[in-house]
């Protein structure tokens, strides 16, 4: 297989770490469809990039944890066909779209102060509580990927209202502006048929349905996240991994 027409030099006077530099440049690769016929070997690699194997290795190892790659003892190094987010663990989906080389943006809707009843009891606040309202369509190369709604607490949140969510991580911004990290809480995944102006927004297909995604977060012992999120069904697939040690369930994004 050739693979060095479309391999970027690596950079040894950057101070960014070589298996970072080869990271990035697979996974941009990656998301042209440059592997598509199948993902190299460690000693291509190691050849091409001019790099030992324990740089590729590296590489290797932080692509399959991103869900980008996949491998098995007895089996060559395959491309995923989709983005797995692990349930049962805090995750990103900024994070999980741009590990796949992939440009993550968003079109702001809304990001105001507001009441919100249903939200605040999600929150176990009281009804007038003030809450901050994010709502955004997320996008993966430009394509509609989810539709995005959370609420926060105003008393913890307000120094939200002057982040620009067009490309940033909710909680990336929650830690930097706040102080606050979210370190758990709760998912609930249904199917639903969005309404026709979801439906239009995410430029889905006539007949597809979505997959709901509720999440409460917390921040120890305080909730201080309600978020509602629609992803395209067509984009998205719940993946359960078993063996006689048990399941590991994980969603996919295609």
């Amino acid at each position: 297989m050739a693979v060095s027409s479309a391999a970027r030099p690596l950079d040894r006077g950057s101070p960014m770490p070589l298996w970072a530099q080869l990271q990035e440049d697979l996974a941009r690769r990656l998301a042209s469809g440059q592997f598509d016929d199948g993902f190299p070997g460690e000693m291509e690699l190691v050849e091409v990039y001019d790099v030992s194997r324990h740089t590729v290795r590296e590489s290797l190892r932080r692509l399959r944890e991103a869900g980008v790659l996949e491998s098995a003892r007895g089996r060559a190094t395959q491309v995923r066909r989709g983005i797995e987010q692990p349930l049962g663990s805090l995750y990103s989906l900024f994070r999980e779209v741009e590990a796949r080389g992939m440009l993550q943006t968003s079109e702001v809707l809304a990001l105001r102060r507001e009441q919100h009843p249903e939200g605040a009891q999600a929150l176990g606040l009281p009804a007038g509580t003030a809450l901050v309202y994010l709502e955004r369509v997320r996008l993966a190369d430009g394509e509609p990927l989810a539709h995005d709604r959370v609420w926060l607490p105003a008393d913890l949140a307000a120094p939200l209202l002057a982040a620009d969510f067009s490309h940033a991580a909710l909680y990336d911004e929650l830690a930097a502006r706040c102080g606050i990290r979210v370190t758990g809480g709760r998912e609930r995944i249904t199917a639903c048929l969005p309404a026709p102006a979801i439906r239009t927004m995410l430029r889905l297909p006539r007949g597809e349905a979505c997959l709901k995604v509720e999440r409460s977060g917390s921040s120890g012992d305080r909730a201080v996240e309600h978020r509602v999120t629609l992803v395209r069904g067509d984009r998205y697939a719940v993946v359960a991994d078993w063996s006689s040690r048990g399941y590991r369930v994980s969603a996919t994004t295609d």
